[in-house]
């Protein structure tokens, strides 16, 4: 198997094509990491709203339970 490139300069240059294919490369990568990027956050932002509305039905529930424990309390009274 020959090498397709006899050096690096000859791998960057692209055979004459370097502008067209790096310019190629870079859009390609440059949305890739945006949709990286932007699904990290989301999934962060999902999160933490997941543990918001958790937490929020947990004091919820404490309200309700305390609120039946005392009225309970009162009525045998």
């Amino acid at each position: 198997m020959t090498p397709a490139f006899a050096s690096w300069s000859d791998f960057f240059a692209m055979g004459g094509y370097a502008f067209y294919v790096w310019l190629a490369v870079i859009l390609t990568l440059i949305p890739l990491f945006g949709l990286v990027l932007h699904t990290v956050l989301f999934r962060r932002r999902l999160l933490a709203e997941i543990r918001q509305r958790q937490s929020r039905e947990r004091r919820i529930r404490a309200a309700k339970s305390k609120k039946a424990a005392s009225g309970a309390a009162g009525e045998s009274v």
